[in-house]
């Protein structure tokens, strides 16, 4: 079964959108545990728009209590996410990179400016029993960049899937194909596979088939569809999806 990794910053907007504590983020992380989730991720921007530092250290005293649920903390590798990770110590942090001002992740690590501190990061949290994952989008390039930094998986960027799954059918067969090949060249460098970003209820019906997918991340349509059918609901809907 493909792990479901439910990203709760979605809950954390709405709250953070009227100030107080409704709806709270504990209760959401809750009642996914309670539907049997895999793990939960966050994503602490620097601006705190969504998810802040107090919601990260919270979760994690919540999570110590349920051994089998797994702790992502992904973001750019600036020094105060590092040194919140550094603290939390989650099972995995995924790096992203991250382009001043965007409303969400638009494309994943490639070689070249911004990434001279990546190997130094991925070597510390290795070192403190932190899985490393670095998020990127499905290209030999990046794959091998993700090898030579000596990560332990990558996370394939699926918006480009998800809008060649919106156009049809060959465009979708045309996309799927391309993060196969990503995966399959992963796996033969030592990679594990993770994967997230647009993916739904949809278009997971030919993703999940994707060679080597060990962990799906999904928020912003679980988090969507939610609010119309419940939470616990459609995390039902997800998992039964991922069998």
């Amino acid at each position: 079964m493909i792990r479901l990794s439910v990203n709760v910053n979605k809950v954390a907007t709405l709250r953070n959108s009227r100030g107080g504590r409704l709806p709270s983020v504990l209760d959401a992380v809750r009642v996914c545990v309670r539907q049997g989730v895999s793990g939960i991720t966050v994503h602490p921007r620097a601006d705190q728009r969504h998810i802040t530092p107090t919601d990260v250290h919270d979760i994690a005293d919540l999570l110590r209590g349920h051994a089998t649920v797994e702790y992502n903390i992904e973001g750019d590798p600036r020094p105060e996410l590092i040194d919140l990770v550094r603290t939390v110590r989650p099972h995995q942090c995924t790096l992203v990179p991250v382009v001043p001002g965007e409303v969400t992740s638009q494309a994943g690590w490639l070689p070249g400016p911004g990434t001279g501190t990546l190997s130094r990061v991925v070597t510390e949290l290795q070192g403190l029993g932190i899985r490393v994952s670095l998020f990127i989008d499905p290209e030999p390039e990046a794959v091998r960049f993700a090898a030579s930094l000596a990560a332990d998986r990558v996370e394939l960027y699926t918006e480009p899937f998800a809008r060649a799954f919106a156009a049809g059918p060959a465009a979708a067969r045309t996309s799927f194909d391309r993060y196969v090949s990503a995966a399959e060249l992963s796996a033969s460098l030592g990679l594990g596979v993770n994967a997230g970003h647009d993916l739904d209820l949809d278009n997971l019906q030919l993703f999940r088939a994707l060679p080597h997918l060990a962990e799906v991340s999904i928020g912003h349509a679980l988090m969507s569809r939610a609010l119309f059918v419940g939470l616990p609901t459609v995390l039902q809907e997800y998992l039964a999806v991922l069998i």
